[in-house]
């Protein structure tokens, strides 16, 4: 990710499978003990490379990400007071247990990966996607108290991660962009969200840890609001909303990407995932990019047409080779 000579590329997954999907592999051979909650014991079960994430929360003491139970409860000020004894929980027991995880990373032997909840993410879950589209005009103050508290809530989880075990990188929960690009503007973005990735981004460079923002949809439009406070990277690059890795390699030479491979093609056989692999393996080349499903394999996938994906996967690589 730092445009370094490898001997190749990681194989690991950054999103891993649909619970739907993973049902399905259970009657294909998937041990039945590796369930939707086990995901990184199905990792290890596959062979990926060896990694560990840790999402933490704004509503749960936990390393997991799990669905929210707070989803558009507040509509103003007064809700978010309401609400907010029940928010940014204490996470001592997650970061403690990183500790054997960042032993491993000390000696190469894996990869630790945080993540954080953003700026966009948020307030969006708290108010839901509508009520936070009229807050930036009606209610700002709203906006700007909840991620101000997200920032020092954020910052603090850095600074006691940094102490037991700093994180490889870190990606930054947004999902702002859709098909046909961001989903707010870029006042909007400068306004609501610029600050607080600035101040995050200032600690985050003093352990010289990488940030990548998580955000689905088409990404271009995104790309440069985000360099300019200090993102270093996006994933996952969704084909099916047409973005185009290469194009962004030629506009953002420094930009670092994950994903990009279509999973829309990865039921219809080798020939099929070979032709996808053969699209993505210019941008491989380049470095600054770690190919990975362009989210989570879905249920239409057979397990034995996974194990296609990680054959030829394992291939490509080996970039070095080519």
């Amino acid at each position: 990710m730092n445009f370094q000579p490898v001997d190749r590329l990681p194989v690991w997954e950054w999103a891993m499978w649909w619970d739907k999907t993973i049902e399905r592999w259970h009657g294909e051979g998937l041990p039945r003990k590796l369930t939707f909650d086990r995901v990184f014991e199905i990792a290890r079960w596959f062979g990926l490379d060896p990694y560990q994430q840790f999402w933490f929360s704004t509503t749960q003491a936990t390393i997991e990400a799990t669905q929210h139970h707070v989803e558009g409860v507040v509509a103003g000020m007064d809700d978010y007071r309401r609400v907010k004894p029940r928010l940014y929980p204490d996470h001592s027991r997650a970061i403690k247990s990183m500790r054997p995880w960042g032993e491993r990373q000390k000696r190469g032997e894996a990869v630790v990966w945080a993540t954080l909840e953003g700026f966009f993410w948020f307030p969006r879950t708290l108010m839901d996607i509508e009520k936070l589209s009229y807050a930036f005009y009606d209610e700002p103050e709203l906006v700007h108290a909840i991620n101000g508290d997200l920032l020092e809530f954020n910052l603090e989880l850095v600074r006691r991660m940094a102490a037991v075990c700093p994180p490889t990188f870190m990606t930054l929960a947004e999902d702002m962009s859709y098909n046909l690009g961001p989903m707010i503007s870029q006042a909007v973005f400068e306004e609501f969200c610029a600050p607080y990735y600035r101040r995050l981004m200032e600690v985050l460079n003093e352990h010289e840890i990488i940030l990548i923002v998580d955000t689905d949809g088409d990404v271009t439009r995104l790309v440069p609001w985000l360099q300019a406070v200090g993102v270093a990277g996006v994933l996952p690059l969704e084909r099916q909303a047409g973005v185009d890795g290469m194009a962004l390699r030629r506009q953002f030479p420094g930009l670092r990407m994950v994903g990009h491979f279509d999973k829309m093609v990865m039921n219809r056989g080798e020939e099929a995932m070979r032709a996808e692999f053969e699209r993505i393996r210019p941008l491989m080349k380049t470095g600054g990019f770690i190919p990975s499903v362009d989210h989570q394999t879905p249920p239409g996938v057979s397990l034995e047409q996974y194990r296609v994906y990680l054959r030829l996967l394992a291939e490509y690589v080996r970039i070095g080779e080519a």
